[in-house]
């Protein structure tokens, strides 16, 4: 992974995975936590470089 993240769209499923939590809790939680989340379509898709700022931010 580059430094700050890349594009890359990720699902829920995968940034749950990421951050040890369940995929529902990253779809009922991710508005509080601060994640910018992507729409295609109906799909929820995080981008990576977010969920490594997300990371940096609160807990690095």
């Amino acid at each position: 992974m580059t430094a700050g993240g890349s594009n890359r769209l990720l699902t829920p499923e995968e940034v749950a995975e990421w951050l040890k939590v369940s995929d529902i809790t990253v779809r009922n939680k991710y508005r509080q936590w601060g994640l910018k989340a992507q729409k295609v379509g109906r799909l929820l898709r995080f981008r990576e470089r977010d969920i490594v700022a997300y990371l940096d931010d609160n807990y690095g």
